[in-house]
């Protein structure tokens, strides 16, 4: 099926580790050389004794009220698990896959609520040997209290390198569930790169990533598998979500508030040079990494509830892109022209002639990265899509889950 990184719960890159392997000094081993019908003499090695076959399953046989997230857990010493079956009551198997440790089985969907299941699991010694487990249990009732979620990745979708997969969560997860969530957080990109999943301090939102940006033409394949994962505020998780999406062509744009102007690079070349005006002193842009969220060919900037009366006003704006959830923009400004390339005058909004605006609008991607320097403040963590603000080894600080050490350099 190609090679596939997969992340089950905190990484897309599949871990391989290969056994030891002893090295000859000073050239080639012999084989030993044995004596049929002989045991411990001196041309003879005694067969170690094979280590018994120990399965374990869960849930418990006969285990009622299960959560429709339920995966059948394997405990096993002596072989490895070669085969899992679960079948609904009245017929109907269930696919899914091993998590990539061997811990669990996971069914590729939720299960139903009310429903009995049997799981069968079969374990295998290296001499051949099979052993069979058998479990029965049934699911609870559907929940009457769930968290809402959103999952900000969209089938057949194509996307800029720096979209982080974006999944929000209402209310948001606190810290001691948010383990137990992302472990229900499948990332696969191909090909394959390495990833991690990163909490905002209020847990409303999760980002995942690469170390780099992502290349181009990978596809992102995503299932956040949340439905029925009981939370500790007694709610449970509401759906499942999946998506399949593509990466494009590396779009960026680059603002520096010395010069005023914005640099547009076109996969490594740059192809254009757009005099901007930003935010004044009062309401600065924010300096910092950011991506595209979404895109307006035309809609209104109603700022009417701002405390300061100075900053409210109702206008309509053409070729709008959102930054940040503060309001930051790219977008057309006509009646800045003249400052445009000399002086801030925006309310903290990215401003540009209305050709260039357009121009920009029509070759920019939901997830193309946007990096502004040199303003009076700082673009807070959480204020968008902020996962590529921070470096490497600071994002994966934010993981609630242990990041492999390949992964942390």
């Amino acid at each position: 099926m190609g090679r596939k990184a997969r992340a089950w719960a905190i990484i897309v890159a599949l871990a391989v580790v290969a056994p030891l392997g002893t090295a000859a000094c000073g050239g080639e081993s012999k084989k030993p050389q044995f004596v049929s019908g002989t045991a411990g003499g001196p041309n003879s090695s005694p067969t170690p004794p094979a280590e018994p076959l120990e399965l374990k399953v869960t849930p418990a046989d006969g285990a009622k009220k299960q959560p429709v997230s339920t995966e059948i857990g394997t405990s096993i010493k002596g072989g490895k698990i070669t085969g899992v079956t679960l079948t609904a009551d009245g017929g109907g198997t269930v696919k899914g896959a091993l998590r990539e440790d061997g811990s669990s089985w996971v069914p590729a969907s939720p299960l139903k609520y009310s429903k009995s299941y049997t799981a069968e699991v079969t374990a295998t010694t290296p001499a051949g040997q099979t052993e069979t487990r058998k479990t029965t249990f049934t699911t609870m009732a559907k929940p009457g209290s769930v968290i809402g979620s959103g999952l900000y990745l969209f089938d057949d979708k194509t996307y800029g390198v720096a979209m982080p997969v974006v999944v929000e969560f209402s209310p948001g997860i606190a810290k001691k569930d948010r383990a137990k969530v992302q472990r229900r957080m499948f990332v696969e990109s191909d090909p394959p790169q390495p990833g991690a999943w990163h909490w905002v301090e209020n847990g409303t939102q999760a980002y995942y990533r690469a170390p780099e940006y992502w290349k181009t033409g990978t596809t992102l394949k995503v299932r956040i598998g949340l439905e029925g994962i009981p939370l500790s505020n007694g709610r449970y998780g509401n759906v499942d979500r999946k998506a399949t999406a593509k990466i494009g062509s590396r779009f960026e744009m680059k603002v520096d508030n010395s010069n005023k102007k914005m640099s547009v690079y076109d996969d490594g070349k740059l192809v254009r040079t757009i005099p901007v005006s930003l935010g004044k002193k009062s309401t600065p842009s924010s300096s910092g990494t950011m991506v595209v969220m979404e895109k307006k060919e035309q809609t209104v900037f109603d700022t009417r509830d701002d405390p300061n009366p100075a900053n409210r006003y109702v206008t309509d704006i053409d070729f709008a892109q959102r930054l940040t959830w503060g309001g930051e923009y790219i977008h057309a400004a006509p009646w800045s022209v003249g400052d445009q390339g000399r002086r801030n005058v925006s309310h903290g909004c990215i401003n540009m002639s209305t050709p260039n605006a357009r121009w920009l609008f029509e070759r920019t991607k939901t997830g193309d990265p946007v990096t502004i320097t040199g303003t009076e403040v700082k673009l807070a963590n959480g204020n968008g899509w902020t996962a590529w603000n921070l470096s490497w080894k600071e994002f994966i600080k934010g993981s609630a889950l242990p990041v492999p050490d390949d992964l942390g350099a």
